[in-house]
């Protein structure tokens, strides 16, 4: 973590506002992790609310996308260099490096996207995405369509920003088998034993990786897939697309048809998360000075959380299971339905 990283440099555009005469001395930064500022998943969406606070609060931007792992700290460091007066990092495997630089510079802010702290430093804000909720609808989703009564899953890593996806998923799976009667099974993901199909070495942006997993999935009978695994998930996307209309596959984080128009046939829906709506509001709340340790929570009753609409698929789920998506997303909401992970 130590390691000087090889960050691409900010183009000089991102580092001054959009408009120099509405803009304030208000620097927020962004850094990435190895996925990339155009991985089509939660990086982009997340600097999307760094843009949207630009435009929108007449601030200055900056922003680093790293390379490796090894780039997490050294970037960072960069954004304090930089003097910061909020820095967002993105992603669970920087919540080291983003606590280490918190506690060390206690008048910058920190936020960070898809991780919290047992016991955060006074300037560090989790943001947070209980996508158990959406992605348990979308395992009833995926049970309903299935034709081989087999679907299946896999994760870029086994973090608990990936793994809580899959537990929803394979809880909306065995939802519908409870409410219909059927078998419908789930591979490459076990809760009991919290074991599963994820991409060696951790690695997000291994798209081969990610293909060769949902072969695998594939092979063993799935014909619904649910990637989480940010840009490796398209290799979930290549497998349903080169399919023959045999396998579908699910996306995250973003709308996949909108983030991924060009797979928009093989995506009946996606879980996604408002990490936009997030960014920009920790980026308001530290300019305002109202900023707090207190974590977000996207859920399905504050819109943080939520579950896709089927686009092209509309027409191949049953008027039925709509009905009942939606009386289920009713009942999570209320708590009547409860949902683990």
């Amino acid at each position: 973590m130590l390691l000087a990283g090889c960050a691409t440099p900010p183009p000089a555009a991102t580092s001054t506002p959009s408009s120099s005469t509405s803009a304030s001395n208000f620097l927020a930064c962004m850094v990435s992790d190895e996925g990339g500022f155009d991985d089509k998943s939660f990086n982009e969406t997340s600097y999307k609310g760094l843009k949207d606070a630009e435009s929108q609060l007449g601030i200055q931007i900056r922003e680093l996308q790293s390379q490796t792992i090894a780039d997490y700290a050294a970037n960072v460091q960069k954004m304090v260099e930089a003097k910061c007066n909020i820095i967002v990092t993105v992603g669970f495997a920087l919540g080291d490096a983003t606590a280490a630089s918190a506690k060390a510079n206690p008048d910058i802010d920190y936020a960070i996207v898809d991780y919290s702290y047992e016991a955060p430093e006074a300037n560090v804000k989790g943001l947070t995405f209980n996508t158990a909720e959406p992605s348990f609808l979308a395992g009833y989703l995926a049970a309903s369509l299935s034709k081989t009564g087999t679907v299946g899953t896999y994760g870029g890593a086994p973090y608990p920003t990936v793994t809580i996806f899959m537990d929803g998923y394979a809880q909306g799976v065995a939802h519908y088998n409870k409410q219909k009667g059927t078998s419908v099974k789930v591979v490459g993901w076990d809760r009991a034993s919290k074991t599963g199909s994820f991409i060696p070495g951790n690695q997000f942006s291994d798209v081969a990786g990610g293909k060769q997993l949902a072969s695998n999935l594939v092979a063993q009978g799935a014909d619904i897939i649910l990637p989480v695994a940010g840009p490796a998930s398209e290799g979930g996307l290549q497998v349903a697309a080169e399919s023959n209309g045999n396998v579908a596959s699910l996306w995250v984080d973003s709308d996949g048809v909108l983030s991924m128009p060009k797979y928009a046939s093989v995506i009946p829906s996606s879980v996604g998360k408002g990490m936009d709506a997030a960014v920009l509001e920790a980026i308001k709340e530290s300019k305002d000075n109202t900023f707090t340790n207190e974590a977000y929570i996207g859920t399905l009753a504050n819109g943080g959380a939520y579950l896709a609409p089927f686009h092209e698929w509309d027409s191949k789920v049953s008027d039925q299971t709509k009905s009942e998506i939606e009386q289920m997303k009713k009942d999570i909401e209320a708590g009547t339905l409860k949902v683990e992970s």
